[in-house]
């Protein structure tokens, strides 16, 4: 079964290269029948915090990223918290040595430490051998560090010789003989570090497919070897090319928001921001870019995932995003635009409450021009304030027959007996063809008294919303003229 596995550390909030990597293994997987791991890769002790963990989860559920394993749903292959695996690591450390492919070195981190500068100060690259540690594991030191109760550093004993990796995206990356010298495995307090971690967990998990950045392409030599001295299959590796900013470089905070839940908080869609990310790097074989969850999963594959790297272009993002609250279920889109609506300061959770049937057809007024639900708001502000609003002199014939056509229409709304659609796109249709006014003019200033803006909603929609009431007051006030 293909088993592919999501491994985040939470030391912060979901960046959108994360998030397109637990994308593009979930659509894997989801496409292929098999199994999403979601992994925490939390030994950095100082830095991983159980917030940021769930924020990450939370992240992965808003975009409609699930998986069948994990550290909240459990599974066969548990623990998924590394945190949690130090008898797992202990266990396949201890085989390492025990076969001669691993060795002690009873250094502290200062020795190693100044062993790489000298090489460096050297022109030489930090290629560590056993032969070169062994100066550390005199009996001398020991002795030293069983007295003091410290634990020696483990190293791997690193092959000399060349490993080939036919990557599905990169093809054949070939690592020379002599590439890397020894490595570190274990630190001297047990901790593992993270390239034997990776490996440790996914033979432990069986993970057959591994789907990440290719930023990662240069801890590959290190796990292959380690796959090889544990005699596991290697999984199919696909380095998936990383994410750029509109300038070309790697994004990051100088290109502005890089967090999912920076693009949650302005609005996006998750469904929306779901297709977004599946186009960063993927493409649809009939080139459509409007996709939904299901089609995007039925035509995902490796072979469609691009070898360039992807350019974030949020202007795109933003687009995509606004044809989707256009055709998003009004209700949907009414209680997804509620918070930011209550947070805007324009109504209370109690009015929005109260409200609810009209405030739906506010935001459906509105969100044709919107490409984000933060937007929604400051859209309809025009049904909350009192525009500033000037008086309408006519100075010529158009004019006067605008005024008077206007003059009417105030007259005859006052009386309507019912408010709704019909009876003011009747009453409208009455004063021009009765007072037969230069149309463009009439609705254009109608609109500028309304709402003191030259665009926006359906004009019919911007009187019925705005009530009798303010619709006359605007109109009384606009048409002082004597």
């Amino acid at each position: 079964m293909i088993r592919v596995r999501f491994a985040p550390s939470p030391t912060g909030y979901l960046h959108v290269g994360g998030a397109r990597t637990a994308l593009f293994n979930y659509l894997f997987a989801k496409h292929y029948g098999g199994k999403l791991v979601l992994r925490i890769e939390d030994t950095d002790v100082s830095r991983s915090t159980k917030e940021f963990e769930e924020q990450l989860m939370e992240s992965l559920l808003w975009l409609g990223i699930t998986w069948d394993e994990g550290p909240d749903v459990g599974g066969s292959f548990g623990p998924y918290r590394q945190s949690e695996r130090g008898e797992v690591y202990s266990e396949m450390v201890f085989d390492l040595l025990k076969r001669g492919l691993a060795y002690n070195v009873y250094a502290y981190p200062e020795d190693i430490e100044a062993l790489h500068d000298e090489m460096l100060s050297e022109g030489k690259a930090p290629h560590y051998s056993q032969e070169m540690l062994e100066v550390f594991n005199s009996p001398e030191r020991v002795s030293e560090f069983e007295a003091k109760g410290l634990n020696p550093v483990v190293f791997f004993n690193m092959p000399r010789k060349e490993y080939r990796l036919p990557d599905k995206i990169k093809g054949e990356v070939v690592f020379k003989e002599g590439a890397i010298g020894d490595f570190v495995i274990m630190r001297s307090n047990g901790q593992p570090i993270y390239n034997f971690a990776v490996v440790a967990d996914d033979v432990s998990m069986e993970i057959s497919h591994v789907l990440r950045g290719d930023d990662h392409l240069s801890n590959t030599l290190r796990q292959l070897a380690l796959y090889e001295a544990f005699g596991a299959p290697i999984p199919s590796f696909a380095h998936l090319s990383m994410i750029l900013g509109p300038d070309g470089k790697k994004l990051s905070k100088r290109h502005g928001d890089t967090s999912v839940e920076q693009f949650r908080e302005k609005g996006f869609l998750p469904e929306s921001f779901f297709n977004f990310l599946t186009l960063l790097g993927w493409s649809h074989p009939d080139g459509k870019e409007i996709l939904r969850h299901e089609e995007i999963i039925e035509s995902f594959s490796i072979e469609r995932v691009n070898t360039s790297a992807a350019i974030f272009d949020e202007t795109k993002a933003r687009w995509m995003n606004g044809v989707y609250i256009r055709e998003c279920d009004l209700d949907r889109i009414t209680d997804l635009t509620i918070p930011f609506i209550v947070r805007a300061g324009l109504m209370s959770s109690e009015e929005v409450i109260a409200n609810r049937k009209w405030l739906r057809r506010a935001i459906d007024s509105v969100r044709k021009g919107v490409e984000t639900l933060l937007e929604v708001p400051e859209k309809m502000h025009l049904y909350f304030e009192e525009p500033e609003i000037s008086t309408f002199n006519p100075s010529s014939d158009i004019d006067r027959g605008i005024y008077r056509a206007l003059e009417a229409f105030k007259d005859r709304i006052e009386y309507l007996d019912a408010w709704n659609n019909d009876e003011i796109v009747g009453t409208i249709r009455a004063v021009l063809n009765e007072f037969k006014p230069d149309r463009k003019g009439f609705y254009m200033s109608l609109r500028h008294i309304l709402t003191a803006a030259d665009e926006g909603p359906e004009l019919v929609d911007v009187i019925f919303l705005l009530g009798r009431n303010k619709t006359l007051n605007r109109l009384q006030q606009a048409l002082r003229f004597v």
